[in-house]
């Protein structure tokens, strides 16, 4: 499958979120495909993204340009996988939250502790741990042949969307808006009960 190219991630990041369900991440043997996202979206003036107060060294690679790695540690043991969006110089990421693995499955089940099952991937330290990223990803290109690769995947037709996860310091109307979108049908996914269908309108416009 193609590598996607730079243009893919330079739009609005809820649109890109959407879109990353069911393409693939690429790391060595293993194949992982992206089956819920969160959105931390610019445009908006999002509180709960990372950029919200300005530039820091922590966030620098959220600033792009598009099409890159964010990678940062969380509680100081997971490394959360983020994908760049929207055009240079505006503060976007898409996080990746859970994945299914397509290929690699033993090197995963090593890396998760021999987990079985959606337990393997459902959460975004999962998925860093899967494929055994660290900061040493910031600004990794993920356009570009080698490394950690985004590729196309499969169409995606039923989304599910949702509140995002652990963001108590964002305002209310952030905290609910439904920019945490999973494929339907899937077992592949964390916090299952807050996800319900999309409603396109609602998604683009909340």
């Amino acid at each position: 499958m193609p590598l996607l190219p730079p243009s893919f991630y330079a739009r609005e990041c809820l649109e890109v979120a959407r879109d990353l369900l069911g393409r693939h991440l690429v790391h060595g043997e293993v194949t992982l495909r992206i089956t819920e996202v969160e959105a931390y979206r610019w445009a908006v003036e999002d509180t709960a993204n990372h950029c919200r107060a300005g530039r820091t060294a922590r966030n620098a690679p959220m600033w792009g340009p598009p099409g890159h790695a964010y990678v940062y540690l969380c509680y100081g043991m997971h490394q959360m996988l983020n994908l760049v969006t929207d055009a240079e110089g505006q503060g976007a990421a898409v996080l990746v939250r859970a994945a299914e693995p397509v290929a690699g499955l033993a090197l995963v089940q090593a890396r998760r502790g021999d987990k079985r099952g959606p337990a393997l991937l459902n959460g975004p330290g999962k998925v860093g741990q899967a494929l055994a990223l660290d900061k040493a990803f910031n600004h990794h290109a993920l356009y570009e042949p080698g490394g950690l690769e985004l590729h196309a995947g499969e169409p995606v037709e039923a989304v599910l969307c949702g509140p995002r996860v652990g963001i108590d310091y964002a305002e209310p109307a952030h905290r609910d808006a439904p920019w945490r979108l999973a494929i339907a049908g899937t077992p592949w996914v964390s916090q299952r009960r807050t996800l319900r269908p999309e409603d396109t309108q609602g998604l683009r416009t909340g």
